[in-house]
Parts: structure tokens; sequence; C-alpha cells
């Protein structure tokens, strides 16, 4: 089975990641480490929130403005943010453990090794890297029962939602992430595109050879042909809208797209369709139900 063989393989990549980060080997039983006995630090809202539903005590936490931190964290040291945190306040922790989403690895990982922190990094780029990862820190500190649960009630989840759309003709999408002035294409390998894959859309990028997101010129855009067209924002969401309504007005080659004079253009919502993913993702399917499908 697919998702079988995507927990072994985040298993493993967890033993890598901490191997690499020369932590004692002795360490733990193979039944993992006892979770509450060790001080474990979350650099991201959604790495937090895995750890909430693993019932994982932290010593520290990222900051947010825009995500909500469980309440368990509330009295938790803060970090600094995902994308930033405060090696100083890290290393002042003492952390056994600092626990950060993989998208940022290439950027944290050589920051926590100069400061001489053992880090796990989590694979938040799909749902069911999102669960392989839960099931790998369920093995790793002893919280197997809590991760079968979790991992239970995806599959549950995700075998109904499939025979929703069986049968189904899979529109062709074209993803586009926006920053505040510019925009890049987003593939399969991207949080946002794997729901659009999940939905059953197919990305006219494909898995762009490996990587996360792309650039690309207008007119090769246009070439692809997309059914759909669906715009999410890396962050500033407001800022972003307004620049992509912008770009989509002032841009003539817009107006020849058939997605665009069909009216298929469709703003994603913030909270569902950041950068990792989250527990949320029945309600971010929702929303691209009625877009990939026209169903209300």
């Amino acid at each position: 089975m697919r998702f079988r063989r995507v927990v072994f393989l985040a298993v493993l990549s967890v033993m890598i990641v901490v191997m690499a980060g020369c932590v004692d080997q002795n360490r733990g039983e193979s039944s993992g480490e006892a979770g509450e006995d060790l001080k474990l630090v979350a650099t991201s809202p959604a790495v937090a929130d895995i750890c909430d539903k693993l019932e994982l005590e932290l010593i520290g936490v990222c900051s947010s403005t825009l995500s909500k931190i469980p309440e368990r964290y509330d009295k938790v040291t803060q970090v600094g943010t995902a994308m930033s945190p405060d090696l100083e306040i890290l290393k002042s922790l003492s952390p056994d453990y600092v626990l950060s989403p993989n998208s940022l690895q290439s950027d944290l990982q050589p920051k926590y090794s100069s400061a001489g922190l053992n880090s796990v990094f989590l694979n938040l780029k799909s749902v069911e890297g999102m669960y392989a990862s839960i099931e790998g820190l369920g093995e790793k500190f002893a919280r197997q029962e809590q991760a079968r649960a979790l991992v239970d009630e995806y599959e549950a989840f995700m075998k109904e939602y499939r025979s929703k759309n069986e049968g189904k003709d899979s529109p062709r999408v074209l993803v586009l992430m926006g920053l505040p002035g510019s925009y890049i294409v987003a593939t399969d390998n991207s949080y946002v595109g794997s729901l659009v894959k999940l939905a059953g859309g197919t990305n006219v990028y494909g898995d762009g050879e490996g990587r996360e997101f792309l650039t690309a010129n207008t007119e090769d855009m246009k070439t692809k042909d997309p059914d759909i067209i669906v715009r999410a924002a890396h962050a500033l969401p407001e800022d972003v809208v307004e620049m992509f309504d912008k770009e989509f007005a002032e841009n003539d080659i817009w107006k020849h797209f058939r997605a665009v004079s069909e009216g298929k253009v469709y703003d994603l919502s913030y909270d569902k369709f950041g950068m990792s993913a989250k527990f949320n993702y029945p309600e971010a399917l929702e929303e691209l139900q009625p877009m990939l499908y026209g169903e209300d």
C-alpha cells in the first residue's frame, strides 16, 4: 500500500536526520523515547498542531500573528517565527530536539547544526507526508496510540472522499502562488499542488521535475491551456489578491486564457492553502470541490 511505503520512508528519514544531528543513538528503546521526558521545541504552527494532537509537551513554540497556536502551549516560551526562529533563545532552552517543517530544511538545518541543536524535519508538503511524519513521531516519541488514531481517521476520510469523485474527468489546473508583487507556479510537490492532486485535478506543470515551485512566463502558461486557474498566497493574502486582480486586469494575455474567458479563476483561502499541510485539509478539499467540478 502506497501510504505504508511513505510511512516507512518517513520513519527512515527521521532516523537519518537524527543521526546527522549527532544525537546519542543509545537513548531510547525500540518502542520510542518517552515524549514526556524530552525537551521539545516546535518552530511552526503546523508542527505545533501535530505535537498537540500527539499530546507532546513543548518547552518552546513559534510565534504567529496569522495562525493560532494550540492552547496547550499558551505559557510556553516563544522562539520566534517559523521562517526565522531565534537561535539564541533555542540554545538557552537546551532542547533535546527542535521540530521544524522540511520545506525550511535547507535554510534551517545548517543553522541548527552550527548552534549544536538536534533537529527533526517533518514532511509537511502533502497530507500523505504529514500523516507519515505523524507515524514517524509516534514511533520516536512513544506516541504510537495517538498516531495510529490520527492515521485511522485520515484513511477513513480519504476512502470516503475518493469515492465521491470516482469516474469524474480530471480538470487541468494551473496553480499560482502569489507573493506581494510577484507570483510563481506551484507544482504537485507543493502543499497547494498536492491538495489539487488529492482533489482529482491534474496540475498542468505536473511535479515540476521534483521542484515545489517554478517560474514560467505567461506565454508558456497559455500553451498549457488549463481548464481552471487557482491562486494562493504565500503571505499577506489581501495584498496578494489585489496584486493578482491587477495583473489579470492589466496584462492583456490573460484574457486569452480559456479559463479566464470562462470565468474559472479562483482565489484560495489563505488559512487552508498555505505552505504546510494542516489538519484542516478536509475543509480545503471541500473548497476545491465546486471549483474543480462545478458543484455547489
